[in-house]
């Protein structure tokens, strides 16, 4: 899921401020604008695409694999093979089919949309047994170098939410070469870690409770436990899309992304990693130290923030983390929408990829 320390600057440190951090958000979406970067359509140019009504696809076509740096990654594929590329990145606990409906409405404007799993997700695979099982934000993003890399991809444009937000994020801000804009949900996660040591306000606290979960013994034994890690995931998604009616199909089809043999190893060390609990690979510490220092971005890119979010950070309009966005740069909150933005709202997070692009 998100990054605390962002969520908990925007609420504030008073339990006063805490306490409204679902009020007031479900106004229509807004919109803050900059000026298009030099030789890119304007904004206005964009088209507006299609509505198409959420849970109208139910999958994609046969999935394709490449090995790339240290795993075999497991991708779906939709679009013209020459046209310009997007990668849509998922978060926790989702997989891929967050974008179901997303990728067909971009293929149908030309785009060539890539929707890999991350690792210990799905069908995506370690190469080897004895490559650590970790999940610092600078490894998960080198993973998306690599995927990139071993497809011939110079540059993308990347789009997520969730661990996905944090991954565009991370490349945008050390590897901009390899992006021509973004678009990120809940705004700027990279993380701190060093920061994460304070301790939050209470009601923001309480929304990281599986944070702590995973800290212990008894939540470890809870991920690894197939059953019941699928049915923790079940449950947070009925606590961050308030108003979102799954049906079983729409969680069970993603749920089988959660019994990849990693899946419970990348998950905790991911959620201890952020908190200080574990050490990182030494291969990737010169990346995060230069991460904690909380880089700006510069690449034109779309926020967006779900109203509906208990992550979504008070007043809704982007301005709690603005200031790290230094090209040109969109802001929306879609109203009555929770976390799973892309699946929840597909036309609006599709709508935001062909903006971003047109920046």
């Amino acid at each position: 899921m998100i990054n605390r320390r962002v969520f908990s600057k925007a609420v504030g440190l008073g339990t006063g401020a805490a306490a409204v951090s679902l009020a007031g958000l479900q106004g229509s979406a807004s919109a803050a604008s900059a000026a298009p970067r030099p030789g890119a359509s304007s904004a206005s140019a964009a088209p507006v695409l299609p509505t198409v009504t959420p849970g109208t696809h139910t999958g994609f076509p046969t999935l394709k694999h490449v090995r790339a740096g240290v795993l075999n990654i497991g991708y779906a594929e939709l679009g013209p093979a020459r046209g310009p590329v997007v990668l849509l990145l998922h978060g926790w606990p989702y997989d891929i089919h967050s974008y179901v409906d997303v990728a067909p409405l971009l293929a149908d404007q030309g785009y060539r949309v890539l929707v890999p799993y991350l690792r210990g997700h799905g069908s995506t695979t370690f190469l080897s047994h004895r490559t650590p099982r970790t999940a610092e934000q600078s490894a998960v993003a080198l993973d998306v170098i690599a995927f990139m890399d071993a497809l011939k991809i110079p540059k993308a444009l990347l789009a997520g939410f969730d661990w996905g937000s944090r991954t565009a994020d991370v490349i945008a801000a050390l590897w901009p070469e390899r992006v021509t804009s973004m678009v990120s949900t809940s705004g700027y996660l990279i993380t701190d870690v060093n920061a994460q040591a304070e301790p939050l306000a209470p009601a923001a606290e309480h929304n990281w409770w599986y944070q702590w979960y995973f800290a212990s013994e008894r939540g470890k034994t809870a991920m690894e436990d197939e059953k019941k890690r699928i049915a923790l995931c079940r449950y947070v998604w009925t606590l961050v899309s308030p108003n979102w009616n799954f049906s079983d199909a729409v969680f069970e089809r993603t749920a089988e992304a959660f019994k990849n043999p990693d899946y419970a190893a990348i998950v905790l060390f991911n959620y201890r990693w952020r908190i200080g609990l574990v050490k990182g690979e030494p291969r990737y510490d010169r990346h995060e130290k230069r991460l904690w220092a909380q880089p700006s971005i510069g690449v034109p890119t779309v926020t967006l923030d779900a109203a509906l979010d208990p992550f979504t950070p008070p007043p809704g309009d982007g301005s709690g983390y603005r200031t790290h966005f230094t090209g040109p740069y969109l802001h929306r909150t879609i109203a009555d929408i929770g976390h799973n933005l892309p699946q929840e709202a597909p036309t609006a997070f599709a709508q935001a990829v062909v903006d971003a692009d047109h920046l």
